[in-house]
């Protein structure tokens, strides 16, 4: 068993990535004998404010950011990542936090017109920039989401999605791996991780569409803006690097995807780059 971390914060703010995300890395961290709180502004934590930080931070080791801004607007992401991010990193540092992971996304630094995705890079700063140990994981998109992306590009009966490549990953993957990432020693970088394999977004939602009956027809089109943004929106984690940090390196191991929405269950190597 691990050594044992007192009082791991698994920090919130309303909205979060994917629920069931939050739920299973919680569960998975006790279930290996971790004393865990869920911080959230309903339990007295409100890291816009600052309200209660202090208090649930003492004799905390790891911080698990999993927050999410409960606005996507272009002005309200960056003023929630930011103020956020300034008043849990300098409690973390008050409370001699030793390791803050935070769920962020691949490729983000492609996407300039979104104001989400250029937010989540200034958390990233901020991170980088506390002076506390880190580790940011890079996901790409989760499976969960394709009819949130199926959603964004409807007008009628027609939903128009890029044809580009994506490698999309199950939540509950995610949780295995932040698990690992929280119990494993600050790497002071980023990591990436995906799905099992790439798979042309458009050919992917046609077949979630199809599976839960939808009658919506996809329309593949190379330039469709991905969530309204443009760029290159389809990143896939790049190839492992020959130096890996030896407390990741089973991480990297193949494993089961217990859950593919579209498809049988695959093998798969989440893959992994240290930056």
């Amino acid at each position: 068993m691990p050594k044992r971390q007192r009082g791991s914060r698994h920090e919130d703010r309303g909205y979060w990535w994917h629920r069931a995300d939050r739920l299973e890395t919680v569960e998975r961290l006790r279930n290996k004998g971790h004393e865990v709180f869920a911080a959230s502004p309903n339990g007295g934590v409100n890291t816009i404010t600052g309200e209660g930080l202090a208090k649930v931070l003492a004799g905390a080791q790891t911080v698990i950011n999993l927050a999410n801004s409960p606005s996507f607007e272009d002005k309200a992401v960056p003023e929630f990542f930011e103020t956020s991010g300034r008043n849990l990193l300098a409690a973390e540092k008050l409370a001699g936090v030793t390791h803050h992971v935070a769920l962020s996304i691949v490729g983000a630094e492609r996407l300039p017109d979104s104001g989400y995705m250029r937010a989540k890079i200034a958390q990233e700063r901020l991170i980088r920039s506390s002076g506390i140990p880190y580790t940011i994981v890079h996901s790409t998109q989760f499976f969960e989401f394709l009819g949130g992306i199926a959603q964004s590009g409807t007008v009628g009966d027609i939903t128009t999605v890029p044809s580009a490549y994506f490698q999309p990953i199950a939540s509950n993957d995610v949780a295995d791996i932040m698990t690992e990432v929280a119990l494993s020693p600050p790497v002071n970088g980023a990591i990436e991780i995906a799905g099992p394999e790439p798979v042309r977004m458009s050919e992917l939602v046609a077949r979630f569409l199809k599976a839960t009956n939808d009658p919506r027809k996809v329309t593949a089109d190379p330039h469709a803006r991905y969530w309204h943004a443009a760029g290159r929106p389809l990143a896939r984690a790049k190839r492992p690097s020959a130096h890996r940090h030896n407390a990741l390196r089973r991480l990297v191991q193949p494993r089961l995807a217990p859950r593919m929405m579209c498809g049988p269950r695959a093998s798969r190597s989440s893959r992994m780059r240290q930056s």
